[in-house]
C-alpha cells in the first residue's frame, strides 16, 4: 500500500511538471513590447544648454519648483559623477535586466489580460534604497544606483542584511513584488498570522511571475540563509504555535519576524544564526500548501482571508 502511495505522489509530480512546462512554452511566445529608457545616462552625458531637451522628455521627473540651476549644479556634483561612473560600468546595456523584465511582462499578460506594458525608466537617487522603484499602471521608475552590488563601496555603510539585496537580480524581484501589492487584498492585518500570509501571498505571486529566479532571490535570502529555513521551518513553527504567536496582536511581532532584520528574534540562542523574515516564510509555505491542496487561481488566492487560507491550508511542516 505505501508503495502504491509513492507511486501515486510520483505520478502526480511528473504530471505536474509536465503541465508547468507547456505553461511556461506558452508564456515565453506572448509578445511583449519592452523598451528601457535610461535617463541615467542622458543625465549622466548632458550638457546644461541640454537640460530643457532633457525636461520635455522626461517632464515628471523635474519639478516646476526646483529651478535650472539645481539640476546644473547637480550635472557637476562629484557624487552624482560618481555614480554616474557606478551605474555605467555595473548595468552597460542593462541587456540581462531588461530580458527579465520582459519575462516578468509576459507571465503579467498571460496571467491578467488587461496587463499593459508601463513606460521604464531608470534613473539614479543618491542610493536612497528605501525607495528603489515605482511601479505605476503606466510607469516604472528604476533607481539602479541601489542595485550596484552588495560589496559595491559605495554601500560601505549601509548594514549588510540590507545590501546583500542590493543586486541587478533583485530588480525584477522588487518588481515583482511592487505588482503583487496592486493585486493583493486583505481586510486587516492585525495578527502575526495576517502578516505572515499577506507576505506569503508576495512570494507565491513571485512563484507564478519570476518562476526563473530561485526561492532564495524571491525572498532575499543568502542560500545559506534559505538552507537554515528549510532546515528548521519545523522547529519556527513550533515556536510560533507553542506560544501562540499566530493570532496574536502584539505589534512588536511583525518587527521580531516580518520587517528586514539581521535575523529573527524567537529570544533563544540560536537567534544570531537565523535570517531575518521567517514570518514570511513561513507564511509562503502556508500559502504554497493553499494552493497545492485547493482548486483556486493565482487571482482568488490573493484576494482570500488570511484565516481562510490557512484553514484549508492543512500545511504541516517538513519533520
Amino acid at each position: 500500500m505505501k508503495k502504491i502511495i509513492i507511486f501515486s505522489l510520483l505520478f502526480m509530480s511528473l504530471y505536474s511538471c509536465k503541465d508547468d512546462d507547456k505553461i511556461e512554452a506558452e508564456i515565453s511566445k506572448i509578445e511583449t513590447n519592452v523598451t528601457v529608457e535610461r535617463f541615467d545616462r542622458a543625465f549622466a552625458n548632458a550638457k546644461p544648454e541640454d537640460l530643457s531637451e532633457l525636461k520635455n522628455a522626461f517632464p515628471f521627473l523635474f519639478s516646476r519648483n526646483i529651478p535650472d540651476d539645481f539640476w546644473i549644479e547637480r550635472m557637476r556634483d562629484t557624487n552624482q559623477l560618481h555614480l554616474n561612473a557606478a551605474t555605467h560600468e555595473k548595468f552597460g546595456d542593462f541587456k540581462q535586466e531588461t530580458h527579465e523584465i520582459r519575462s516578468l511582462f509576459q507571465h503579467l499578460k498571460y496571467y491578467d489580460k488587461t496587463f499593459k506594458e508601463p513606460r521604464i525608466i531608470t534613473l539614479t537617487n543618491f542610493v536612497n534604497y528605501r525607495e528603489k522603484l515605482i511601479v505605476t499602471d503606466t510607469i516604472v521608475l528604476i533607481a539602479i544606483d541601489n542595485y550596484l552590488g552588495s560589496d559595491h563601496e559605495i554601500y560601505s555603510g549601509i548594514q549588510r542584511y540590507l545590501a546583500d539585496n542590493m543586486t541587478p537580480s533583485q530588480i525584477v524581484v522588487d518588481m515583482a513584488k511592487a505588482y503583487s501589492e496592486q493585486q493583493i487584498f486583505q481586510l486587516q492585518k492585525k495578527t502575526l498570522l495576517d502578516e505572515m500570509i499577506y507576505f506569503g501571498k508576495q512570494l507565491y505571486f513571485k512563484d507564478v511571475m519570476i518562476p526563473f529566479k530561485t526561492d532564495a532571490e524571491k525572498i532575499g535570502y543568502r542560500p545559506e540563509q534559505l538552507e537554515f529555513a528549510k532546515a528548521n521551518e519545523a522547529m519556527i513553527w513550533t515556536e510560533f504555535v507553542e506560544n501562540e504567536m499566530l493570532y496574536d496582536t502584539d505589534s512588536s511581532l511583525p518587527a521580531r519576524f516580518i520587517a528586514d532584520a539581521p535575523f529573527s528574534k524567537f529570544y533563544l540562542e540560536l537567534d544570531s544564526q537565523t535570517p531575518g523574515r521567517l514570518g514570511q516564510y513561513i507564511g509562503w509555505q502556508i500559502v504554497r500548501a493553499y494552493m497545492e491542496n485547493n482548486d483556486t487561481s493565482l487571482k482568488e488566492m490573493l484576494q482570500t482571508d488570511a484565516v481562510d487560507i490557512f484553514n484549508k491550508s492543512n500545511y504541516k511542516p517538513p519533520k
